[in-house]
């Protein structure tokens, strides 16, 4: 098991930066005073309600189109009770381990806050899952996005009422109420209300929409080192990445990506050499790379502020206030549901662009031989490759397709609009994994190219990144299984911290 990382709950806001570093690793919390407060407070406002025999969606009625079913009194748990078996019908694939932590760590965080009506102890027994590292077993389909994600947060907290499946370690699924009598973790009676509140809320979209920001940004910062070390193989110019030519334009991003693209690139022998040539402008792969990676940069920066907002806010339903109960729609998947569309769009682009430079790559010139080789026919170079992101890039195009255009009534009508928000998290967790291994074989492309101009050299930084990719991937000069180098060079865009530290110097 990595390292964990302490997180500090109900005090203060949680910070995509504090989450940076978490991104694969299990997650110690500890609960603030504050917040166990709040949410006693809470739940005794719910008592209260419960006496005054108030009528109350959720609490003493049936859900959805059963809203003015009136539930009667001693049937108040069952009903909490059923509501988490009926509603755990998710199917597929599980969610990665990283993702159930973050759903349980954001919906704990939310419960915090003291307007849902949970008791303390129901919060204190999901920190003690998370800090044991026992996760229960989501499936990844089956929520609308609509009451928030009902299926998979159902799944989530099937385990405290003794049913599901969970895991530790990696382990595989196995029931829960076997593993959490193991480490001597209880069983929690549902208590009005309770069931409700732990399944509407956006957890399941929100920890996708987190995860995806954070490994977006980090590939954003790489492909800009990436795109700078083609530029040199292609010996291109940096002209296209002039200060005082973006300051005319001055979006953020773009101004971002100009500014890493020549430090990279100052000082470059290679660029030295070329000066003279008669090359006016740089095909747009090259010349444009600051706009497109730029774009996709502000579109991260627009879903990072709305996936950290969302992880501090209270999302579910009906919710409770000192002297009210207000049934709304916070639970919608909405906000996140366009974002997450979005981001897939602006990540295909990122892929479309970065297989157009590998294609300038192969297509060879003075310097370069044609598919990155000397003796091709007999061999095929790094042909191939190419293929594998073009199949990448055409799957990101059906990917990127929006989710949150579509709706389909449930709940026989009482459910007439939904977000689709889960099945935008999900598919844009694909395009993700896609777009980084479609700059994997740029970043391998660039390496073998750089060697053909020797002894040319390129600039500190770039000559620091070959020397990383050389440790994982000899220079090629006949045919071999390329996937491996392939899953070498992804490996390095997916968890090399040197790599990353020449990306974000200090």
């Amino acid at each position: 098991m990595s390292q964990t990382q302490k997180l500090h709950l109900g005090d203060h806001p949680l910070r995509l930066e504090q989450l940076d570093a978490a991104l694969e690793s299990p997650l110690q919390i500890e609960l603030s005073a504050a917040g166990l407060a709040r949410a006693r407070t809470g739940r005794a406002w719910v008592e209260r309600i419960l006496k005054s025999g108030q009528v109350v969606y959720g609490v003493n009625t049936g859900f959805g189109h059963l809203k003015n079913k009136r539930i009667a009194p001693d049937q108040l748990e069952q009903l909490q009770h059923n509501l988490l078996i009926s509603h755990a019908v998710g199917v597929g694939p599980l969610a990665p381990p990283e993702i159930v932590r973050w759903m349980l760590l954001f919906k704990i965080n939310m419960l915090l806050a003291g307007h849902s009506g949970v008791r303390p102890e129901v919060v204190q027994t999901l920190a003690a899952w998370l800090n044991a590292d026992l996760l229960p077993a989501v499936p990844t389909r089956g929520s609308l996005g609509a009451s928030g994600d009902l299926a998979p947060l159902a799944h989530l907290f099937l385990p405290l009422i003794g049913r599901g499946q969970m895991t530790r370690g990696g382990g595989a699924p196995r029931p829960a109420a076997q593993a959490l009598a193991e480490l001597g973790i209880s069983q929690l009676p549902l208590a009005a209300k309770e069931g409700l509140a732990l399944i509407n809320g956006t957890q399941f979209m929100s920890s996708y929409g987190v995860r995806i920001v954070l490994r977006a940004r980090r590939l954003l910062d790489l492909a800009d080192l990436i795109c700078a070390l083609t530029l040199e193989a292609r010996r291109g110019t940096n002209r296209h990445a002039d200060a005082k030519l973006h300051a005319l334009r001055a979006h953020a991003g773009a101004l971002a990506s100009s500014a890493n693209i020549l430090r990279y690139l100052q000082g470059s022998e290679i660029l030295a050499s070329h000066a003279d040539c008669d090359r006016v402008q740089d095909p747009y792969s090259l010349r444009c790379a600051p706009q497109v990676h730029g774009a996709v940069r502000d579109a991260v920066a627009h879903a990072a502020a709305i996936f950290e907002r969302e992880i501090n806010s209270v999302t579910d339903n009906p919710i409770v206030f000192e002297d009210d109960v207000i049934s709304g729609g916070s639970f919608h998947g909405a906000p996140l549901a366009a974002p997450l569309d979005y981001l897939a769009i602006a990540l295909t682009d990122l892929g479309s662009i970065s297989e157009r430079r590998t294609y300038l790559l192969l297509e060879g010139d003075d310097k370069l031989p044609k598919l990155l080789m000397q003796d091709t026919g007999v061999n095929s170079g790094f042909m191939i490759p190419q293929y594998t992101q073009a199949s990448l890039v055409n799957e990101c195009k059906v990917l990127a397709t929006p989710a949150s255009i579509d709706t389909i009534p449930t709940s026989l009508g009482q459910e007439d609009h939904v977000s689709m928000g889960a099945t935008a998290a999900v598919k844009c967790f694909e395009v993700l994994d896609r777009v980084e291994h479609i700059l994997a074989i740029e970043l391998l492309c660039a390496a073998q190219a750089i060697e053909f101009l020797k002894p040319l050299q390129p600039t500190q930084p770039l000559r620091e990144a070959m020397q990383i990719v050389r440790r994982r991937i000899p220079f090629a000069d006949r045919d071999r299984e390329f996937a491996a180098d392939i899953a070498a060079a992804h490996s390095l865009i997916r968890g090399s911290r040197e790599l990353l530290a020449i990306a974000r110097p200090s």
